[in-house]
């Protein structure tokens, strides 16, 4: 029995090669237009909201610090009260992870857990978490609406005593 020769040769239709290589020159066009007019970026929400005076409905200083047995503690600095304590195994993943983030920039910086973050409910519904520090703002709304609820509670939580 004799097999035909087979090829591993694969033919591109040369109008795909002709778009694709369209692509990739307008591409690096347009990017090198906007760089040579030296158009603005997008700007941050932070200025969008500078640039047309938003005032913040309610804000709160908060610290987080980590307990020995896997806790997180949220401090109210202005009355020195607990806001929540995130007990281990508890389901806080999201805001574990938003100061996980936060906190490894500090320690990249050298500053420790001690300076607050601010967390601010603005008067066009948006909800940010500042770090008082480095200036990081995260916008908590582009995380859903349950994520950005477990940071609102903060907001309005009643302390509890040390």
């Amino acid at each position: 029995m004799t097999t035909a020769p087979h090829s591993h040769h694969v033919d591109v239709p040369k109008g795909a090669l002709i778009m694709a290589g369209f692509l990739v020159v307008s591409s690096i066009a347009i990017t090198s237009a906007a760089r040579i007019m030296q158009l603005p970026p997008a700007a941050s929400p932070v200025l969008m909201r500078a640039e047309q005076k938003v005032a913040p409905i309610a804000s709160r200083q908060l610290r987080f610090s980590d307990r020995a047995d896997g806790a997180v503690v949220i401090e109210d600095v202005t009355t020195g009260g607990i806001a929540l304590l995130l007990e281990p195994g508890t389901n806080s993943g999201f805001i574990r992870g938003v100061m996980r983030g936060l906190a490894r920039e500090r320690r990249m910086q050298g500053i420790t857990s001690t300076p607050p973050f601010d967390l601010t409910l603005w008067k066009d519904g948006e909800l940010s978490l500042t770090d008082t520090v480095t200036g990081r703002s995260i916008e908590l709304n582009s995380f859903g609406s349950t994520n950005r609820a477990t940071f609102l509670d903060l907001l309005t939580r009643p302390e509890t005593a040390r």
